[in-house]
């Protein structure tokens, strides 16, 4: 039976003019720490272009919009079922896998399962597990600054893909060498993927599912360019409105002090990730939403299922008291009201609402 741990963090009050309360947080023991709060800022510099990566980035997305175009019109539809379930797979890998496991650890994982995840990783081609959690939590710990890999501040082309397009910025590396990653490096699994990355990849990203379709009759032409190039572009570009759409337009319900925002459209294509707002305030909660609803969090679902299995175990959640306060303190006010005695329900409100089954007065 999988436990789920309630993180009941100390939600302090409003901290002085100025400061506000972990709204950065990355650990448990960061929320109830007072930091200075400094409006989120980029140094004026200019891009160093590195034209490799752009033609690379250039030739990738045609080949992947003529992939689209075999997907919904020349591919065998069986061929196009196999790059969904590619698309699912490889998803999780980045969200249950280098996501919520390994960046954030917030759930524990069994072998079987760690093994599962990291094929899933490799296959989605966005580099090792240990590198992708570095930047993950340079990404948190430095959230909207030089020394966030893909900072929102300067602008969405640049939190999309234009921050694979140029030169790191030296806080990156600087900042980069402070972070403590000997968690990771502990696992035996994460190594053997980073050790023989350049070998595994190519295979479980582009060359198995190029061939597994041609076994039902599908042309190699079409197998590459749908389960390859399209679905490989596909979960690039879903994974990257995580670092540029929900760090610009949505909602602010829990911290308004801080970019990332809800974005519903977003949780649909990323399998849960565009609760982000939430997640930024919360990082170590497993559902990284509130409620967790499965129709826009599939990677729940999956953890869900897999804790059902004994394979995932202690689940980390963030208790309903810990959000109210939190919402109360920091949200931008577009949080619903948190029940009928909320002081902030309107009295025409209450007056309107219809009450079945009253007690007769005595």
């Amino acid at each position: 039976m999988a436990k789920i741990v309630i993180l009941k963090i100390q939600e302090n009050e409003m901290p002085p003019q100025g400061q506000q309360a972990g709204s950065w947080a990355l650990f448990e023991t960061d929320a109830d720490k007072n930091v200075t709060q400094v409006p989120p800022s980029a140094e004026k510099r200019k891009w160093e272009i590195v034209w490799r990566n752009v033609i690379l980035f250039s030739l990738l997305h045609l080949g992947g919009v003529y992939g689209a175009y075999l997907f919904f019109f020349k591919a065998m539809w069986f061929t196009s079922f196999f790059a969904i379930a590619l698309y699912l797979s490889s998803g999780l890998g980045i969200t249950a896998g280098a996501h919520r496991l390994w960046a954030h650890k917030s759930y524990k994982a069994k072998l079987p399962l760690r093994i599962i995840l990291t094929v899933f990783n490799t296959m989605a081609f966005q580099d090792s597990v240990l590198d992708w959690a570095r930047d993950h939590r340079m990404h948190h710990k430095y959230s909207e600054t030089d020394a966030d890999p893909h900072n929102a501040t300067r602008g969405f082309f640049f939190s999309h893909i234009g921050w694979l397009l140029v030169k790191k910025h030296p806080q990156i590396k600087a900042k980069g060498k402070t972070l403590d990653m000997g968690d990771l490096w502990a696992d035996p699994v994460l190594r053997f993927q980073k050790k023989y990355y350049l070998t595994l990849m190519p295979l479980a990203c582009f060359v198995l599912p190029t061939y597994i379709p041609t076994l039902w009759g599908e042309t190699l032409w079409n197998s590459f360019f749908v389960c390859a190039i399209f679905r490989y572009v596909y979960v690039l570009n879903v994974t990257w409105f995580v670092n540029s759409v929900a760090h610009l337009w949505g909602s602010k319900p829990y911290d308004r002090h801080i970019n990332p925002v809800e974005t519903k459209p977003v949780s649909l294509v990323v399998l849960g990730e565009g609760f982000h707002n939430y997640h930024h305030t919360f990082p170590w909660d497993y559902k990284t939403a509130e409620l967790g609803n499965y129709s826009l969090n599939f990677t729940k679902l999956f953890i869900d299922t897999m804790a059902k299995i004994g394979w995932a175990y202690d689940l980390k959640t963030v208790s309903s008291d810990v959000i109210e306060k939190r919402v109360k303190r920091t949200g931008d006010g577009s949080h619903s009201v948190w029940g009928w005695d909320d002081r902030d329900v309107h009295m025409d409100e209450k007056k309107i609402a219809k009450i079945i089954n009253p007690k007769e007065e005595e």
